[in-house]
């Protein structure tokens, strides 16, 4: 607490990181780490993501980095929408499309963006979510599949994304931290996930 500091970030690991990795083989691609993305700033405690960003874009954070680390896991509408998002506000973190370009831009476009955690959780064919997940608790299993193939085709055609991670394909845990609810693989080992992320790959 009272001690974040983007530019200590970019100064004292992503830096040494990147230069000691370039160093031993300069194809590597090194990607920044991606902060949980949150409304909450208190500027002591936490710092919402965007001001964290931009702090590490005046750090010169773009040297040192291939791509810009980005998670996305609170989505609860269609990749495309911009506002509806069952928690009742319209904070850019709930959706897919801003928070893309809040990233993208924070870097004035210099750096493409890589999803190091890309997913949706549903929790229909586990009885419902935990409480503190209660804004997925509308979403279906057909909708995870369909938002997750509909997030990657928008990436692709975006031009400003590099690389997407799917969190995740099989989890099984389940409790206060649902991360089975995002599995690709669902309990019945059906992957209704499999088919439109296989049509938004083009295969």
């Amino acid at each position: 607490a009272g001690q974040i500091d983007p530019s200590s970030y970019v100064n004292n690991m992503l830096a040494p990181a990147y230069q000691a990795i370039k160093s031993v083989n300069p194809n590597v691609m090194v990607i920044s780490g991606a902060p949980a993305p949150t409304g909450f700033d208190n500027g002591t405690n936490a710092w919402a993501d965007n001001r964290y960003m931009a702090g590490v874009a005046a750090a010169g954070g773009a040297n040192y980095m291939d791509c810009i680390g980005v998670h996305f896991n609170a989505g609860a509408t269609p990749p495309n929408a911009t506002s509806g998002h069952p928690a009742g506000n319209n904070h850019y973190s709930w959706y897919f499309g801003p928070t893309l370009n809040m990233y993208y831009n924070a870097f004035g476009g210099s750096r493409q963006v890589c999803f190091t955690e890309l997913g949706y959780l549903s929790g229909q064919d586990f009885g419902g979510v935990p409480s503190r997940f209660s804004w997925a608790s509308g979403t279906s299993v057909a909708e995870h599949a369909e938002w997750l193939g509909q997030a990657v085709s928008m990436a692709g055609n975006s031009g400003q994304v590099r690389m997407v991670i799917v969190f995740n394909v099989d989890f099984t845990h389940w409790s206060d931290d649902p991360q089975a609810g995002y599995a690709m693989l669902r309990p019945d080992g059906s992957c209704p996930a499999c088919s439109t992320l296989g049509a938004a790959m083009g295969r």
